[in-house]
């Protein structure tokens, strides 16, 4: 069986042999209460930027739905004019310790997926850095008013003003425990002490948000069409999805009414031709973080579907106004 594979069914089917990974779970939870000691202690020290920063993040290995979160987020708060810049580790990217800007055309092997696709959907600059206090410096430098940390609830150097954690609302914390026996990245305590909790999708508990996405278009993958997703309803089609949760992916077309082959990738995976390309003459459908790594292949049976993130009014009005709030207490720390 795929390790990979073995480890999802361990830490979310309770599948047999996962006591083998307890040892080393017990290490990796003495690392993580040394590490937070060290922060809260003042030994090691977070770093103020000259800005508002607001943490977007998780405390589970895999896909929550951050990065559609912090597009949703940098919107809003664009719409409410404030200049938003926004900051990631870029994961899989070749930058090295550089600091540098991840545009619309950026190649991803270099910035990483996920900032390239915000660079796309935000009307916002991305800074992608290993080192988050770097990156944030450089977007403020370059006039950015907030930062939004994407994926930085465990970067404890960089000193936040505002923490959101996402939760999977159908896998919450699977079986509890720390990595590798579990999906853990911190205790589950963690989730406490953040300012915001926002489950996506589920049923959420006393004080949590609920957002919700969903799709209603596919766009082919050269650009030059798109179509309501209903028109594959009733269609058979080949489904990628190289996320951290694919079946959240695929339960949205199967939402649609289309039947699917479910192809199913390890998140940020560097796809190849030979795994997207069939044999048959099925339409192939994939996410919108795949297709930026497979963009400049021509390739006409193949469409991204891009995810639309809301929240209810009250939901975002709330948040939205929990965020302004330590913004401009922020802001008056700084004059």
């Amino acid at each position: 069986m795929n390790p990979h594979h073995w480890l999802q069914r361990v830490w979310y089917d309770k599948a047999a042999g996962g006591w083998l990974l307890m040892p080393l779970a017990w290490l990796f939870s003495v690392f993580v209460e040394i590490r937070r000691s060290l922060f809260r202690n003042g030994i090691l020290r977070s770093v103020a930027v000259a800005a508002p920063v607001i943490v977007v993040g998780n405390i589970t290995v895999g896909g929550t739905g951050k990065t559609p979160l912090v597009i949703w987020l940098a919107r809003r708060l664009g719409d409410r004019g404030l200049r938003v810049g926004i900051v990631s580790r870029g994961h899989g990217s070749t930058a090295g310790n550089r600091v540098r800007y991840a545009h619309r055309d950026s190649d991803p092997k270099v910035v990483g997926d996920e900032p390239v696709l915000m660079a796309r959907r935000c009307n916002a600059p991305v800074v992608v850095g290993v080192d988050r206090v770097k990156a944030a410096e450089r977007a403020v430098r370059d006039g950015s008013e907030v930062i939004i940390a994407d994926d930085g609830l465990q970067h404890y150097r960089l000193r936040r003003d505002f923490e959101i954690a996402v939760v999977d609302g159908q896998r919450r914390f699977g079986n509890g425990r720390l990595l590798p026996a579990g999906p853990l990245r911190e205790p589950r305590g963690r989730v406490d002490e953040v300012d915001a909790v926002v489950i996506n999708d589920g049923h959420p508990c006393e004080g949590e948000f609920v957002m919700h996405v969903d799709a209603e278009e596919a766009i082919r993958l050269d650009g030059n069409e798109t179509v309501r997703l209903s028109e594959f309803s009733g269609q058979s089609v080949h489904a990628v999805a190289g996320i951290g949760n694919p079946a959240r992916f695929f339960a949205v077309l199967r939402g649609h009414g289309i039947d699917m082959e479910e192809h199913p990738f390890p998140d940020h995976a560097r796809l190849r031709r030979c795994d997207i390309v069939f044999t048959d003459d099925k339409p192939v459908l994939m996410t919108e973080k795949d297709a930026v790594k497979c963009s400049s292949l021509s390739l006409p049976r193949h469409w991204f579907v891009p995810v639309a993130t809301s929240l209810d009014d009250m939901d975002s009005r709330e948040i939205l106004g929990r965020i302004e709030a330590a913004v401009s207490k922020r802001r008056h720390e700084l004059a």
